[in-house]
């Protein structure tokens, strides 16, 4: 067999980069932050490679989205090249992903010149050292994830301290790329595990990735959120992020707010489920976001399929119309949610950062439970936290429990969990089976509101209860 070419060094990718003659991620997102008019990115990956070329195409030409998605197998994200590749020579329709390490950078280059926007590689590895240079020798320019965020939802049993510390690898490779002229996009996955997660949660654990990544040297970082379904409290939380920014991080850097349209239990009819994509992208224009990852009418059925995905992405840029310049929202409510999702996330991220080394003082603090994450995957989070739905949908903190919050933030949440005005919404005070059919009605939100679940129900067939009590991270990263 003929010897693989070696693989470029990372002057060449850059140079290659640089004369690709097309836009970084960095340049998209720089752009749609200036003109105020949203980037649109739909999530794909599969893996063969013909097939991943055509699906890429066809997203292309029909959805006319400003970036494109590598989505990469779970065998890759753990770092199991030889199943990867076993599965290519058997078949490759097994894999739920693209297995860009195996199928190599030159593979790479074709999809990337392929398209004449830029690719960002989403996957869930905590490890993902392999990966990222093979991203950077096919020329993507944008790559997901960090040392807490692409561990503790997906993972059971890595510890927090390799993941940081190869995650630190990847940034500063980011920061000798940006010494050759060439940004990475380093987009941190706020999203957790999509399940009921608090704003200050989300945006805690991202400020700590972000303070990490620009240690090391990364020059541009996303900050994504996940839509919980509250207005106001989605919009605030996107404009949280350049706030948060610029009380955190060193100046110089460019950074964005990323939506995530809602990745929980989607309504199963069509009709419902463009709604529900059409609220989440106006949700993106009214706070601001640089970009916005969207979703399909598939969702509750499936993996999606191009021509849906295609659909979703032209939905979204509806919202981007100058014509829906008329839409406003309650700036009073935003105020006052935004004031406390900063004031929330301060007392959660500044104990840490006060520390005198980060990564030690990130495991120490989720070891205590002074950080988690709700319906956490992994044995190092406590998942001691109970998110719930307030009596208008938006996501308060049931128990915090070891998390370092004032009497203030608590007895807020509380007193916004008390009296509610739908069937088990919102009461602070329940057993634990009767907080477990509540859990389950505020997971299935969207079916509830829509009237496909009668509002007593919990969620059939398993919905709710695998996305509490399973792995919540694993599907958001597609």
């Amino acid at each position: 067999m003929p010897t693989a070419p070696a693989p470029p060094t990372l002057e060449e990718s850059a140079a290659y980069i640089t004369q690709l003659g097309k836009p970084t991620a960095a340049e998209v997102l720089a752009r749609a932050r200036t003109s105020g008019r949203t980037a649109l990115q739909p999530r794909c990956g599969v893996g063969g490679h013909r097939e991943m070329a055509v699906l890429l195409k066809e997203l292309e030409t029909e959805g006319r989205p400003d970036l494109l998605t590598l989505t990469i197998d779970s065998h890759t994200r753990l770092r199991r090249f030889e199943h990867a590749a076993r599965a290519l020579r058997t078949d490759h329709r097994t894999l739920n992903g693209y297995p860009l390490v195996t199928h190599g950078w030159q593979r790479g280059r074709e999809l990337n010149e392929l398209v004449a926007v830029p690719l960002e590689i989403r996957h869930g590895s905590p490890d993902p050292r392999e990966l990222f240079a093979t991203a950077v020798a096919c020329g993507i320019t944008s790559f997901e994830g960090g040392g807490i965020s692409y561990n503790l939802p997906y993972s059971k049993d890595v510890p927090l301290a390799d993941s940081l510390a190869a995650w630190t690898e990847v940034d500063q490779l980011c920061g000798e790329l940006a010494h050759l002229g060439v940004v990475m996009d380093r987009e941190l996955f706020g999203t957790l595990t999509a399940v009921l997660i608090p704003p200050s949660i989300s945006l805690a654990i991202s400020v700590l990735e972000a303070v990490a990544a620009a240690a090391a040297g990364v020059r541009c970082i996303s900050v994504s959120y996940p839509q919980s379904g509250h207005l106001a409290q989605d919009i605030a939380a996107l404009r949280a992020v350049p706030v948060l920014a610029a009380r955190y991080l060193p100046a110089g850097l460019d950074v964005h707010a990323v939506l995530h349209e809602f990745m929980g239990v989607f309504p199963r009819r069509r009709h419902h489920a463009d709604d529900l994509i059409f609220y989440g992208a106006i949700t993106a224009r009214l706070g601001g976001a640089s970009k916005l990852i969207t979703k399909t009418y598939q969702e509750a059925h499936g993996i999606p399929d191009a021509a849906a995905n295609a659909a979703g992405l032209r939905l979204a840029a509806v919202a981007r119309s100058p014509l829906l310049d008329f839409i406003t929202v309650d700036e009073g409510a935003v105020a006052e949610e935004l004031e406390w999702i900063l004031r929330e996330t301060a007392e959660i991220v500044e104990p840490v950062l006060a520390a005198p080394r980060l990564d030690s003082a990130i495991v120490t603090a989720f070891a205590a439970g002074r950080l988690d994450i709700p319906f956490s995957a992994s044995r190092h989070a406590r998942s001691e936290v109970i998110p719930r739905r307030d009596r208008d949908g938006a996501v308060r903190y049931h128990s915090p429990g070891r998390l370092p919050l004032s009497r203030a933030s608590t007895e807020r949440n509380r007193r916004l969990l008390d009296g509610p005005a739908r069937p088990g919404a919102g009461t602070t005070e329940l057993p634990g089976s009767e907080l477990f059919q509540a859990l389950r009605r505020d997971i299935d939100y969207f079916p509830l509101l829509f009237g496909e679940l009668p509002q007593d129900a919990a969620a059939p067939g398993g919905s709710a209860a695998d996305s509490a009590t399973s792995t919540p991270g694993k599907e958001p990263a597609l």
